[in-house]
């Protein structure tokens, strides 16, 4: 239980460095439309948070590669965009004259949601502590084997 929390505390920690990330992105590409700023900072961001979670996160760069973090972190994080998305469709489908404060507000309880889903798929999928098949076998303690053989399964 103390390993999952301090993975979420760095989890947090490396979500709040991304956000400020891509905030100072944003900002800084504003002016050449805001769509191409949000697309740029949300990939940009994204791939940092991803590296961040491998190496920091979930010490996983020895279990994980590059490529696999940034398609499966990216994926969810595309999910993530989704759902989000949805909310606030749905939000002012529901409520056509709802405000400014109770969209964000929305946008925040539903980010919250994510990033916990997110957290705990990173966490129990992409970075997961995986038993190697050596591991496996001394587990099981495999009939007519010594318990400590190497035999791959």
């Amino acid at each position: 239980m103390a390993k999952a929390l301090i993975q979420l505390i760095r989890f947090a920690t490396v979500g709040g460095l991304c956000n400020v990330v891509y905030f100072v992105i944003f900002l800084s590409l504003r002016g050449d439309g805001a769509q191409l700023a949000n697309m740029v900072a949300t990939i940009v961001s994204t791939a940092l948070a991803n590296e961040l979670h491998r190496r920091l996160t979930f010490h996983a760069a020895g279990r994980v590669g590059w490529f696999e973090a940034q398609w499966a972190g990216g994926g969810l994080a595309f999910v993530g965009l989704a759902v989000s998305s949805t909310a606030i469709a749905l939000l002012h489908f529901a409520f056509p004259a709802v405000g400014g404060v109770m969209t964000g507000l929305v946008v925040i309880g539903v980010g919250a949601a994510v990033g916990g889903m997110r957290f705990l798929a990173l966490r129990s999928w992409v970075f997961a502590d995986r038993a190697a098949p050596t591991e496996v076998v001394s587990l099981l303690g495999v009939h007519g084997l010594p318990k400590d053989s190497r035999v791959l399964v």
